[in-house]
């Protein structure tokens, strides 16, 4: 009995090392992979007829205003009126009654200047890889700016390009390093997944009717 304790304790230590090699490998890749195509500044952008702006919620748990969703909002408003982007998705997710990210995105990039013609919903967000692939098969689009924080556009454009899109990720103005010590935390996480999610071929969750951007 104690030789089977021991066999079995080895090999949960064997596989909690392998677990950590993995998810450091995958960041290492996924960052390096991506590191030439995102950037802060806006001249860096290629001209690109449209953005994949990636949800989060307004507010925190606590009520305050959520600083990662305002910092996305105001990056795009200064991606499009630099004429850089002619029309932006916005994608995010709408699973429960009175949350819904896309709209109020959507609402709040009319205030900083956008117009709502230019604006596109996707309510089944739910994911990085379901909003970056939604992006190509039901709005069509093989080229992409993506908008949200770099620890978030390295990810993103490395499963757009994992999946046949040409992306460039801008990034907008990070949170400070307290306020966004778990987030940062849950991203070695996710890049790990994100590995998993290709090796596994993991697709959206929904499908749906083409959308067409002019």
């Amino acid at each position: 009995m104690k030789k089977l304790i021991k066999n079995i304790f080895k090999i949960f230590l064997l596989l909690l090392v392998a677990g950590i090699i993995f998810i450091a490998w995958a960041n290492y890749s996924i960052k390096k992979d991506s590191d030439a195509h995102i950037s802060y500044n806006i001249a860096d952008v290629p001209q690109t007829k449209t953005a994949l702006l990636l949800g989060t919620g307004k507010n925190l748990s606590n009520g305050q205003p959520n600083a990662y969703f305002y910092n996305r909002i105001q990056a795009t408003a200064d991606l499009f009126k630099s004429g850089k982007i002619q029309y932006v998705i916005v994608s995010g997710d709408n699973s429960q009654k009175d949350y819904n990210e896309p709209e109020d995105m959507q609402l709040t990039l009319m205030k900083y200047g956008i117009p709502q013609d230019k604006i596109f919903l996707d309510f089944a967000g739910f994911r990085t890889l379901d909003s970056v692939v939604r992006a190509k098969e039901i709005f069509g689009q093989t080229k992409l700016v993506i908008i949200s924080q770099k620890f978030h556009n390295e990810r993103a454009v490395f499963l757009a390009k994992q999946n046949g899109i040409q992306a460039f990720g801008f990034n907008a103005k990070d949170v400070n390093k307290y306020a966004g010590f778990k987030t940062n935390m849950r991203e070695y996480l996710a890049k790990a997944k994100a590995y998993l999610d290709l090796i596994l071929g993991v697709e959206p969750k929904f499908g749906g009717d083409k959308v067409l951007i002019p």
